[in-house]
């Protein structure tokens, strides 16, 4: 058992009782009114924080648009903030306010950037610890976490904000935040914002079974509300401490407040605490587990996953090809088709000589990930290239590969202590492949007290036993078999086979492959590295023979093939020419496949098809079924704007071609009744208003973006002069929320016949009703179901 540590509350509550000013940004508090800071921090010290967050929450280039210097106002939060005498002082890290790649425009080394200004500030200024919180996204925590880790040796906290469903912004659940801040070694991480206390049990329970590390929870105040034209919450100091308590007896042991608390919360917190220990982290995750950016996979004995090999250009003329002239479509066609015939992780490889290796995979990593949910296996024997990859790969990769080599190693352990990683290690060192069992399994042992060294465990490793053609050494099989069942039932760690290699030289090597699989799962496989069209778990009796070594020279089952059958697993290359039907349009568009989609529109008009029979029959049931998927729960957000990227690039190719006057009128129609939008006066937070934005004009409506940070005055004038039929307003900040009902109001004072609708992660139903909205909009899909409700009434 160990002793609670107690954080802060929120800052824009006090900072607003303390007189900051609608849309004024508190980060300015730090030059303009840092004894107003500091009296805040002082408060929550006062009350029992043994940790306060300094004055740097929105503090990064991307979203600071005052005329002080960055760095010079993170370094004065950081010296007002110890001048409270609190225990430790954090950088407060949150979210840059932009979409990442490919849901945005963002790239991951920007965000880096951004984040890495303020780190460095903040430890020149003395601060104890790195505390990134709010985050909506896994690519963005990463970025800030890794800007922590490359700028500095602090102490890192990491907190995600959640949805009511346990689910991140981009469609991360629970178990998958906790694999990537686990394979990145922060100190302590949990939950903070979104969620009241008694929202946010069920999911500090749930993280119990996962965490290694101290759990952490700051919790709003329950849910604001309007009273008396201010915002306030839903629960005083003593319900809030009391639903706490549940947190605790949940697993946290770190606890604090967000939106809406405030020194009284905390003190009523460490009060009921007082005299109770906190559990102390023990739990020691033993399972295999590799992750992206939305879904978690476990590697087990025995169970034979497939990892796809169709992204590695060894035997693939056509892939070697499509590297060269850079042609990431038909990367992207063989990445979707791997994961519909079955693989549950794909293998990435780009070694072509005369090609960047390092510029390829990078860019091939970026691309496959925005149209795949499933983990990655980064495959390359470059370590720049394996460097830059693991960098910016969205969750926990494979890394394939290390080997016994003393150079291997040295190369490869560092990258993935740095980035995090499951490492897939070949049982080969300096003296090639060993031809025993007993050799393979000693360079295996090798590999794990070498990897000890960076903290590795068994769980952090897939070793793989070495699959060698048996028309070579009829043996070979036999040897790899046996490697498998000793590597599984007495290193008690997972394997990975590429089961192809067996059958090189011989002809239907798919039999022989199915059967080596087969045999490779009874003798305890966890992965096979195959293509997954052709993979199934089939043994014949002489393909048994020829894997056992009892078919000599392999002659009987040559014999068997003489009559002609398939000598190749290669498919032949698909084209997005193919077939051009209203199907191939749907696939490519609800798979997010840019190129493809655009290619087959075009193809569609060639053949003669009425543009507006494409639209309706093709473009828009595509972006409906993903609409219907989001709204299930079935699909998450970068799937969907990834939909919509690709749904405009076919829209884009079918309205070269609308020049009828249906056509003419239809567009003048929707440009006189256009949808206005904006993030109001204060909040610069504007990824949820850039995604509504993104739909809505997929789905065919014109938008009118005012961007950020928005007037009340612009908003109005916007909607009267453009005869809009809808107004959307965003707002993240509870400091800002405020501004809706300020536009709300203007509005109606000045006559303004639109709807309005508002949204936003601290908003309600209660609230938007509160202040006079039309509509409460829970996601982006809400907002177009919205509108196109709005535009039949119109």
């Amino acid at each position: 058992m160990g002793e609670f540590l107690f954080l802060d509350g929120a800052f824009g509550t006090m900072a607003q009782n303390a007189g900051l000013l609608p849309g004024e940004d508190p980060f300015e508090w730090n030059a303009k009114n840092p004894q107003g800071v500091e009296a805040i921090h002082k408060s929550y010290v006062e009350a029992g924080a043994d940790v306060v967050l300094a004055n740097t929450f929105g503090a990064n280039p991307l979203k600071y648009r005052g005329k002080n210097n960055l760095s010079e106002l993170v370094k004065a939060a950081i010296r007002t903030a110890k001048l409270s005498n609190a225990k430790r002082v954090a950088i407060d890290i949150g979210p840059s306010g932009r979409l990442l790649k490919p849901a945005g425009d963002l790239s991951f080394k920007e965000a880096f950037e951004a984040f890495s200004v303020t780190v460095k500030a903040g430890v020149e200024a003395g601060a104890d610890l790195a505390f990134v919180e709010t985050m909506g996204d896994t690519r963005e925590l990463k970025a800030a976490i890794l800007a922590v880790k490359e700028n500095s040796n602090l102490p890192i906290y990491a907190t995600v904000s959640l949805d009511e469903n346990g689910k991140l912004l981009t469609g991360a659940d629970v178990e998958c935040v906790s694999v990537l801040l686990e394979s990145l070694d922060v100190d302590a991480y949990g939950f903070n914002c979104g969620l009241g206390p008694d929202k946010m049990e069920e999911f500090v329970r749930f993280l119990r079974a996962f965490s290694s590390k101290r759990i952490i929870v700051k919790p709003n105040a329950g849910m604001p509300r309007m009273e008396g034209g201010r915002t306030v919450f839903s629960q005083g100091p003593e319900e809030f401490a009391k639903l706490v308590l549940r947190l605790v007896d949940a697993g946290a042991s770190i606890v604090g407040g967000c939106c809406g608390t405030t020194p009284e919360h905390i003190k009523a917190v460490k009060n009921l605490l007082e005299g109770k220990t906190a559990e102390k982290k023990n739990f020691k995750r033993s399972e295999c587990v590799v992750s992206s950016g939305t879904s978690v996979v476990k590697l087990k004995p025995y169970s034979a996953l497939v990892i796809g090999e169709r992204i590695n250009p060894t035997g693939k003329k056509a892939l070697k090809e499509a590297y060269k002239r850079g042609d990431t479509a038909y990367v992207l066609r063989e990445a979707v088709k791997q994961i519909d015939d079955g693989a549950e992780i794909l293998d990435i490889n780009c070694g072509v000589p005369g090609i960047d290796e390092s510029s390829t995979l990078e860019g091939v990593v970026e691309s496959v990930q925005s149209v795949v949910s499933s983990p990655l296996q980064i495959d390359t024997a470059n370590a720049e290239a394996l460097g830059r990859a693991l960098f910016i790969v969205n969750g926990k990769a494979l890394v394939n590969s290390v080997n016994g080599k003393q150079e291997s190693m040295d190369g490869v352990f560092p990258l993935v202590k740095r980035y995090g990683g499951t490492v897939v290690a070949l049982c080969l060192d300096e003296n090639g492949i060993p031809s025993t069992s007993q050799g393979r399994i000693d360079i295996a042992r090798r590999i794990l007290d070498e990897g000890a060294k960076y903290g590795l465990k068994k769980k952090d490793f897939v070793f793989d036993a070495l699959t060698l053609a048996v028309s070579a050494d009829p043996t070979a099989a036999v040897v790899t078999l046996e490697t498998v069942k000793r590597l599984t039932e007495e290193l008690g760690v997972n394997t990975v086979l590429g089961v192809s290699n067996v059958s090189f030289g011989l002809p239907n090597r798919p039999a022989l492959n199915n059967a080596m699989y087969a045999l490779a799962k009874r003798a305890g496989l966890s992965a096979a590295i195959a293509n997954p069209s052709l993979i199934r778990e089939e043994v014949s009796d002489l393909a048994l023979d020829v894997l056992l070594g009892r078919d000599e020279g392999c002659q009987a089952w040559i014999d068997a093939c003489s009559g002609g059958c398939e000598t190749s697993q290669s498919l032949p290359p698909q084209s997005a020419g193919d077939a051009p039907t209203f199907e191939t349009l749907m696939r490519a568009i609800e798979k997010g496949l840019l190129g493809d989609a655009k290619q087959v529109a075009a193809q569609l008009l060639l053949i003669g098809t009425e543009p507006l029979k494409i639209i309706g029959e093709g473009i828009v049931p595509a972006l409906e079924n993903v609409g219907l998927r989001f709204e299930k729960g079935e699909a998450f957000l970068p799937q969907l704007l990834m939909a919509a990227d690709a749904a405009g690039a076919a829209f884009g190719e079918v309205r070269k071609s609308l020049k009828t006057v249906e056509g003419e009128a239809s567009s003048e129609k929707r440009r006189a009744h256009p949808i206005v939008i904006a993030t109001v006066k204060g909040d610069i937070h504007d990824i949820g208003k850039n995604i509504v934005r993104a739909l809505l004009e997929n789905y065919g409506f014109d938008v009118i973006d005012l961007g950020r940070d928005v007037e009340p005055e612009k908003i109005v004038e916007t909607a009267l002069s453009s005869g809009a039929f809808m107004i959307g307003l965003s707002a993240l900040m509870t400091t800002t929320v405020g501004a809706m009902g300020e536009t709300i109001c203007l509005a109606k004072e000045r006559g303004v016949k639109a709807k309005f609708c508002v949204g936003g992660a601290v908003l309600t139903q209660e609230y938007a009703s509160s202040i006079g909205a039309d509509y409460y909009a829970k996601d982006a899909m809400r907002t177009v179901r919205i509108a196109e409700e709005l535009g039949d009434m119109s």
